[in-house]
Parts: C-alpha cells; structure tokens; sequence
C-alpha cells in the first residue's frame, strides 16, 4: 500500500478475504467491517522473525503487517526493555480470530467472558456483536499495561465491557454464569473454574497446547452433571497463559549419541490428528518440527533426558536412557491401525477431577503408554 493510500482500503479487502473463507457469516461481517482493525494497534509494534520479533517501524511496511492475516506483536519480554524479544502479546490473527468467534456460537443478549484483553480488538467485536456498548461482556487481562491499552481503545471506540485486571486462569469469581467463554492465549490445562463459571448448555472455545503439539482451538459444551465435552477444531497457536508457562530445560548428553535407519518419514508426524493422539500417548515427550525447502526436520525430547533428532531422508539420532524414536514408531503405527483419524475425530471432557482427550466417543479414552 501507498502513503498516500486510504488506510480503510487494505483493511477492507482483509474482511473480504476472510470472509471470503467462509469464517464471516453476514452478522459477524457486518461487525467486522464497523471496526477496522488499526484502531486496535499501537504505533509500536514487532512481526515475529526466526529467531527474535523485529520491529515494525510506522509507514508502509506497519500498515502492510496490519492490514494482512497474520498477528501483529504489540508486547515483548513482557515489557522489559533489552530483552531476548520474545512476543508476550498480540493482536491475534484475523482468520484464527473469526474462527474462534464463530465457534464461540454466540446470540444476542448473552454474557461472554473473555480471558486475556490484549489489544481490547475481541472484546470489542463481541460489544458490537452484543449491542448495548458490550456492557455483556468481560474481559480479564493479567498485564497491567495492556490492561490499560485495551481500555483506552475501548473507550476511543465508544464500548464499555467490564474489564478487570487479573489472573485469567481464575476466570472471573462473581461474575457467574456467563452464557460463553472465549480463551485468547494458550492453555496446558483447562482450569476447571472456567466450566464452573459457564450455564449448562454454553460454550467455551479455547486453545490449547500439549509438549507434543503446539496449539489446537477445541469447542467444549457445559453439562448438568458438571463437566465439559467437545471436539477440537482445528489448530491454532497462542502465547501460554502466564499463570501455565514452561520451558523445556531437560539436559541431553551428547556421549550417548547412537544414530539408525528412521523407518518411518518424520513428514508422517506432522498432522494435528497423530499430534493429539501422541500427546495423549505420550505425555512428557515434547517434540518441534521445521520444514525447510521442502526437508522435514524433528526434534523430540522427553522428561527422562532421552532425546531424538532426524529429517526427510537422514538416519534417527538418539540420545539418552531410551529409544524415544521407537516409541514414536509404535504410537505412529497405533494411529494409522486406528484408521488415521482426523483431528475432529478427537475431543477433550473437562470434570472437576481431570480433563481427557478421547477418541471418536467420549468413553474412548486416549490413555498413555505404559
């Protein structure tokens, strides 16, 4: 885009785009098209690069990255200055957003409960969504000084949600029953107080992220009985929760290295299906994967120190007590026997006890490998 070009242009042919995908149905396009999305970015911002987030300066290249359906970075090293640029916050990207919007289902005069404000950009469509200057909607933001980015956008834009500053893993005690909840960050486990806090019968849609897989949108429905139940969606990644962030820190001894025939492409590994089915059969095997010009690479770690490596067309490294490579033969292999299911094939239910992910019925517990 030009400097000289109206700015509404690029956001105009953005809602189109993703409408165009089938995310918008007419309602929720109309809502779109009432809030362009630069009314919701700061001046400063980053785009995420290979190693590092780098900054965005304001001109063509700001108006480029917010006009696209990618997120935009507004916060890194939680606001430290100097710091390794690692993204804390964002402004989610538009398609993941619609879709998570138009999983949330939701219908005029309902309460929503947002987890994680960031730019105030969702809790302000829902307020036009919800009509009444979204005094339906809460939202809850664990950074102070987002917190109060989001308030000033809301406030430039005319919209008044119960905002709060606080630890979104708690929800928001007091404010029950909300009729939806939607997650904007990432959540290793779903705290039982968002189902609690949740009518039976309302939704909440959130993502979520296992060792093995880094992100995946699930739809849970609230029962009578207590407990939650729903499919995955689809994949999306989030920056963590803060309150459930981890690192992989597990030391891996180079003299145990050992390499032999892979037996299985690691391109195998790379669907969200065999991703949750893993993560289920796994637990504590954290695995990442690139894919570069074509060449599959895999790393895979587990809780014991054990470690593997391999890529498109190279023998499997093994380090560690274990073979952690033949583990992920035999899941693999578990997987394809069971048809290869597709990631919609699998659900979670969250009690009060535990939450699960099973496999086709609700009954049909993924359990982990002995």
């Amino acid at each position: 885009m030009t400097s000289g070009e109206d700015p509404r242009h690029g956001y105009a042919a953005l809602v189109a785009a993703v409408a165009g995908r089938g995310l918008l149905d007419p309602v929720w396009r109309r809502v779109w098209e009432a809030l362009p999305r630069h009314r919701f970015i700061p001046s400063r911002i980053w785009r995420q690069g290979p190693e590092r987030c780098e900054p965005v300066a304001v001109g063509d290249e700001w108006w480029s990255l917010v006009h696209s359906d990618e997120p935009v970075v507004v916060q890194v090293d939680d606001g430290a200055e100097n710091g390794p640029g690692v993204a804390t916050s964002s402004n989610s990207k538009p398609s993941v957003v619609a879709t998570m919007l138009g999983l949330l289902q939701v219908r005029d005069g309902e309460r929503v409960l947002e987890i994680g404000t960031a730019t105030g950009h969702v809790a302000a469509l829902l307020s036009e969504r919800l009509g009444d200057r979204g005094r339906g909607v809460h939202s809850i933001e664990v950074d102070p000084a987002m917190a109060a980015m989001a308030a000033t956008h809301l406030g430039d834009t005319g919209y008044e949600p119960h905002l709060r500053v606080g630890d979104g893993e708690r929800g928001w005690p007091g404010g029950e029953p909300f009729d939806r909840i939607v997650v904007t960050c990432s959540l290793r486990r779903m705290p039982y107080a968002f189902i609690e806090q949740v009518r039976p019968g309302g939704t909440v849609v959130a993502p979520l992220y296992r060792d093995f897989w880094s992100g995946a949108l699930v739809q849970l429905t609230v029962g009578a009985d207590g407990a939650a139940r729903g499919r995955f969606r689809g994949g999306a990644s989030y920056m963590p929760i803060r309150a459930q962030r981890t690192e992989v820190d597990t030391a891996v001894d180079s003299g145990t290295a050992r390499s032999r025939e892979a037996g299985l492409d690691p391109a195998e590994l790379l669907s969200l299906g065999f991703a949750l089915y893993a993560g289920a059969r796994l637990p504590g095997v954290w695995m990442r994967h690139s894919r570069i010009d074509g060449t599959v690479h895999v790393w895979a770690r587990g809780e014991d120190g054990s470690a593997t490596s391999t890529a498109t067309g190279e023998d499997v490294w093994q380090y560690g007590p274990r073979d952690l490579w033949a583990g992920i033969e035999a899941v693999h292999r578990e997987y394809t026997a069971a048809g290869s299911p597709h990631y919609e094939d699998f659900g979670l239910t969250v009690t009060a006890e535990g939450q699960s992910v099973w496999l086709r019925e609700p009954g049909a517990i993924v359990k982990a490998l002995a």
